[in-house]
């Protein structure tokens, strides 16, 4: 048979159905990567079939003899629907990730003994040590065919930036000479395509050799040279024929719930709702589940072990939806999804394009729908965090290393040199590996010796192309025209043709008005207040290197007890005014009435095992009024003393907010004193004192302030804040 008749063999065995056929440049694609070992980049609409690409493919070379796929996968979500999939077209796949852990001797041993076709691994794999060194090359020297899927995470221009992705020109080069490989993709603009085409070449420059723009169906085909390999790239059409696109813009996230509470049910099948953040799902999942919805939270600190439930639950539609962040995006497959809503716009009509493309891809309809909000573009500034280097970090982390004699540091241990908190560290970090400038070895990092030089105009240039992306998603909410066809352009879709079924092609399809038992029912819901403030009982590690004469646990005699914020600034309810507050241009003023009553409403409703005796302010620079005022109605209305006020010695606190925990102890050590008249009345203290303050991000003020508190003789010391960070 021929290599087509063989590979549609395998496709109606994938796809369980004897009459399937090959979407148009399915077999194009299959054909560049078996018969010509060429490289290729996919990239089509989510539903197209991507994933059928490679396992078909995967089979044929492993009947011409060829060793395992290695396949690259972001998320474990993704990894185990693909790993299933595999099991339909009797390819055998297996995954290597952080989660089955367990298990990789297991799997080791099958790829020695030939067993397996597919190898599924996350690209930060790619780069653990062991892995690296004892496994990845053995191999690397027998490997069939590799595949980058998700692949505009390569592109520092893409919405979703991953720098483990960029270690795959490494891969790509220490292959042997013929291997195809091929990059899949949904969402990539021309920018992005063409970054990604550089990385799948292996070494030298590159070079676009021409580019076809199709019409209607069909796919756009260009090739990319350099050093004897070539990129072929297969673009589709990128519009979604069965997503029914709409915009509702609303006042308030009052309405916005009430109005998710009078139509959830009305929406079809099961779906999902995406908010911008943690405390966002959470809430919002609260109120669906108290007012009788079957829904579920799912986000970035849910349980690895609730999300796959929840996963299987929403597959199965045995939920109406799964409130949730981003952490709910790539890779999940349910080719039945009824409904995508959003409370809240993502920052970019890219990744807006990639949660809804979940929606729709095996029905004929799927309703889509964003409810904006006023203060979203207060929460992408707030998460604003680029994926790229600031020059004085990264100089500091390379000093670091370097000075520490050849021998590795963990990252914890350089938390203890450097200003950065874990996560942007570890990226950091990451984003110096694939430039070379250091590397992650048994026991942490060193570095490599190797110049580095900070690429400040590239960086800037990203920053903008954020900001344009930002606007553009602004552009899409107020546009007149057709929805799905602005998507495809800002994906450079040069197919795009008005839709006919959005909104604006047609008429809202989607009821706007609010049930008056949903609006109260919300507004309670974003009327509550009080938020748990855990208390620190650890000093953090590395402390003592920055002139803190503390180490390992909090002495209990000096620990501050559980206390309450009002809200977080990423709170729907409570989180926008407190927001509005807390902006850079805000000038200080006290408390509003409507604040300081929610205020005296979280002590109301705080439980605390012994009530206070007393009020103690901390001394602010940047609300002092603020601050004040609050204290004061705390102890007017509690009928408590107000005992006086922490002093500032010198300056009073250093350096910037945010940074790691060593850093942020080390700033505020020594900055606060007991003064003798707040001394005079502590020392007559029968209990805790209420310790109120502004804003609370790493906790360390408070736990310094309380531990200042108690040893001037305070029983005990419960800390309030208008507002946790997040």
């Amino acid at each position: 048979m021929s290599t087509r008749e063989n590979a549609l063999e395998i496709l109606r065995t994938l796809v369980g159905r004897p009459d399937a056929d090959f979407h148009e440049g399915q077999y194009e694609a299959i054909e560049t990567l078996v018969d010509q070992r060429r490289r290729a980049l996919v990239v089509q609409r989510t539903g197209w079939g991507k994933s059928a690409v490679y396992f078909v493919a995967t089979l044929l070379l492993r009947r011409q003899g060829a060793g395992p796929t290695i396949l690259v996968s972001p998320l474990l979500a993704l990894m185990r629907d693909q790993v299933a999939a595999a099991a339909r077209a009797g390819v055998r796949a297996v995954s290597i990730n952080s989660a089955n852990a367990h298990e990789w001797t297991d799997v080791l041993a099958q790829l020695r003994a030939d067993e397996v076709d597919v190898l599924l691994v996350s690209p930060e794999r790619l780069n653990n040590p062991s892995f690296r060194d004892e496994q990845l090359p053995a191999l690397l020297e027998r490997v069939g065919l590799l595949v980058v899927d998700e692949a505009h995470c390569i592109s520092d221009w893409g919405h979703d930036f991953r720098p483990d992705y960029r270690r795959l020109r490494d891969l790509i080069a220490a292959m042997p000479a013929g291997v195809p490989v091929l990059a899949t993709t949904a969402t990539a603009n021309s920018r992005v395509v063409t970054d990604v085409a550089e990385q799948l070449v292996s070494t030298g420059s590159t070079q676009a050799t021409g580019s076809t723009q199709a019409t209607g169906s069909t796919q756009a085909t260009s090739s990319i040279q350099g050093w004897g390999s070539d990129v072929v790239t297969i673009r589709g059409p990128l519009a979604r024929a069965s997503l029914r696109l709409g915009v509702l813009r609303l006042p308030d996230s009052r309405a916005r719930l009430a109005w998710l509470l009078s139509h959830l049910a009305e929406l079809p099948g099961s779906g999902i709702i995406y908010t911008l953040t943690v405390s966002a799902a959470e809430d919002t999942a609260r109120l669906l589940r108290d007012a009788g919805h079957a829904v579920r939270a799912y986000t970035g600190q849910t349980d690895t072990t609730e999300r796959e439930e929840s996963e299987g639950l929403l597959k199965a539609n045995q939920v109406k939806a799964l409130v949730a962040t981003s952490a709910l995006g790539m890779g999940f497959d349910k080719p039945d999804l009824g409904f995508v809503l959003h409370l809240g716009a993502p920052s970019s009509p890219v990744a807006y394009y990639q949660q809804v493309g979940r929606a729709g891809r095996a029905t004929e309809n799927a309703d889509v729908l964003l409810l904006p909000g006023v203060e979203d573009e207060a929460i992408w500034q707030y998460f604003a965090t680029s994926s790229m280097p600031s020059q004085h970090k990264a100089e500091a982390v390379l000093l670091a290393l370097a000075a520490n004699g050849g021998a590795p540091l963990s990252t914890p241990a350089l938390e203890s040199r450097v200003d950065l908190r874990r996560s942007p560290l570890e990226l950091l970090l990451k984003v110096l590996d694939v430039d070379g400038a250091v590397r992650r070895v048994t026991g942490g990092w060193l570095a490599t010796g190797e110049p580095w030089v900070y690429d400040s105009d590239r960086y800037e240039r990203i920053g903008a192309a954020r900001v344009a992306e930002q606007n553009a998603m602004l552009d899409y909410e107020r546009i007149t025209a057709c929805r799905m066809e602005f998507l495809q352009r800002a994906l450079d879709d040069d197919t795009a043709v008005p839709c006919g079924r959005c909104d604006n092609c047609t008429t809202a399809w989607y009821p706007t008005d609010v049930n008056t038992e949903a609006a109260s029912t919300a507004a309670s819901a974003l009327d509550r207040v009080g938020v748990a403030l855990e208390p620190r009982a650890q000093w953090p590690t590395g402390a003592d290197r920055l002139g803190v004469s503390a180490k390992g646990r909090i002495d209990p005699a000096d620990r501050i007890l559980p206390g309450r914020a009002l809200a977080r600034l990423t709170d729907l309810g409570w989180g926008n005014a407190l927001r509005d507050v807390f902006a850079p241009n805000t000038p200080d003023a006290p408390a509003s009435p409507a604040l300081l009553a929610a205020c005296v409403r979280v002590l109301a409703e705080w439980g605390w095992a012994e009530r206070p005796v007393g009020v103690v302010a901390m001394p602010s620079r940047a609300h002092p009024l603020l601050v004040a005022s609050v204290a004061e109605e705390l102890s007017r209305v509690g009928r408590l003393p107000l005992l006086g006020t922490l002093g500032l010695v010198g300056a009073g606190p250093s350096g910037e907010t945010g940074g790691n925990s060593a850093y942020r102890l080390s700033s505020v050590w020594g900055a606060f004193e007991v003064g003798p008249e707040l001394a005079a009345n502590l020392a007559g203290a029968t209990g805790p004192v209420l310790l109120v303050d502004d804003l609370g991000d790493s906790r360390w003020t408070i736990t310094v302030a309380g531990r200042l508190l108690r040893r001037a003789g305070a029983p005990g010391v419960l800390p309030f804040t208008l507002a946790l960070r997040s």
